[in-house]
């Protein structure tokens, strides 16, 4: 999933940075308002648990590799816009201190693994889970599909980066200057991988943080305003 120097043409990191700027500023301006002081240490381990995630790289047949990415379960939990910083912390640390995924890919590999991912997540986490108790296995479910769906999403978003490349490149010969394969080539690649095996790692993974999240503090999945609505429930009355 982490594209590397020289794969992209500027045409493509340069609008992937130019639309991840405007995020980055806003999810840090939605964090201000939204996350919690019981939330705070959550964002840091989140930004951990994607980095170190992320670092599994499983090979494949063909030279390439891929991994689960954690974006779905820091969606769900955090919020999509908490997610937009704490998985591209771990990727831009990634791509500068250990050289997994390229500098000029950057922004390319965030809006692929931290905005579409978590946001593609939490969306259909919160349509398939709906008014369900935040304790009920309907939510598992809807965490799995949610992390498979997002994650085949992001691989397709990759691959469709690779493929414009020989349309958008070429020298005066024609021929390609970055990904040399067109999307008949690199669309199926990383989508069939991601189908077959990388999207239900992931999955799995989220389910699973999902339940044991249900069992130990299930108040993190409630809602904002449900959990503001409890607290202000649970205050004792103030005596005269």
């Amino acid at each position: 999933m982490h594209i590397p120097d020289g794969y992209l043409g500027p045409y493509t990191y340069i609008a992937a940075f130019l639309i991840m700027i405007p995020i980055w500023a806003y999810a840090g301006y939605r964090l201000k308002n939204d996350l919690r002081s019981k939330q705070v240490p959550l964002l840091a381990l989140a930004a951990a648990f994607s980095f170190v995630i992320m670092m599994f790289n499983i090979p494949i047949p063909g030279g390439s590799q891929g991994h689960a990415v954690g974006a779905a379960i820091i969606g769900i939990v955090l919020g999509p816009w908490a997610a937009v910083v704490s998985i591209s912390v771990a990727l831009i640390i990634q791509a500068l201190v250990f050289g997994d995924g390229g500098i000029t890919a950057i922004g390319a590999n965030c809006l692929n693994m931290a905005f579409l991912m978590p946001f593609i997540a939490y969306y259909i986490y919160k349509f398939i889970s709906g008014k369900s108790e935040v304790t009920s296995k309907k939510r598992i479910a809807a965490a799995a599909i949610a992390a498979y769906v997002s994650l085949t999403i992001a691989a397709g978003a990759t691959g469709f980066m690779f493929g414009i490349q020989p349309m958008l490149h070429q020298d005066a010969s024609g021929n390609p200057l970055y990904m040399p394969y067109g999307l008949e080539i690199t669309m199926p690649a990383m989508l069939a991988e991601h189908i077959i095996f990388f999207s239900f790692v992931e999955a799995i993974i989220t389910a699973v943080i999902l339940a044991y999240i249900q069992k130990t503090d299930p108040s993190l999945l409630m809602e904002k305003k449900k959990r503001t609505k409890r607290f202000k429930t649970d205050k004792p009355p103030v005596s005269a």
